[in-house]
């Protein structure tokens, strides 16, 4: 099993210099951000799916996902719930 540690007080985000965040959204355990190009970045626990990469991997690893990326979706806004990430676009 993947360690993930979890962060009760506010930290700085680890991402890629390049990328330009317009949203960011935590939930009980993993966190998601929307960059100003319209894509999504999630990383935490992922038990339930809830980073959308299509597994239930955890990572302490910002990860663009590519599911949405492929079906040329542009990610607006993004909601974490305790167990669940919800976007719209």
């Amino acid at each position: 099993a993947a360690f993930i540690s979890i962060q009760a007080f506010p930290a700085l985000l680890d991402l890629p210099q390049e990328l330009e965040v317009s949203a960011v959204s935590c939930g009980s355990r993993h966190t998601a951000v929307v960059t100003r190009g319209g894509e999504l970045y999630t990383w935490g626990w992922g038990k339930y799916g809830q980073l959308g990469h299509g597994n239930n991997s955890s990572s302490d690893q910002a990860r663009r996902v590519e599911h949405l990326v492929a079906k040329g979706l542009r990610v607006e806004e993004v909601v974490c719930g305790p167990w669940t990430t919800y976007i719209r676009v």
